[in-house]
């Protein structure tokens, strides 16, 4: 993960990830709930919930875990899994 803790802003996603692709994403970065948890600032709950559908967080949580995992070098990308590692240059 990136170690850096972004600041919770609504209008910075561009893409609506699904709680499936966290989990992908994470899962292909080898990341735990509990360590993505500690680098958004959220707790595991929400994230484990997001990652099964059982409840859509609100923007202002969904923002820094896409950014979060962005940042780590995850792109969001349309169909399935729906995510992939970007390139490195």
């Amino acid at each position: 993960m990136s170690g850096l803790r972004p600041r919770p802003q609504a209008d910075d996603a561009v893409m609506t990830i699904t709680g499936p692709q966290v989990k992908a994403a994470r899962l292909l970065l080898g990341g735990s709930q509990e360590d993505l948890a500690g680098e958004t600032g959220l707790s595991r709950a929400p994230i484990a919930h997001f990652e099964t559908e059982r409840s859509r967080p609100s923007a202002l949580s969904v923002s820094p875990i896409q950014r979060t995992l962005e940042a780590a070098g995850i792109m969001f990308v349309e169909g399935e899994p729906g995510v992939t590692l970007k390139a490195k240059p």
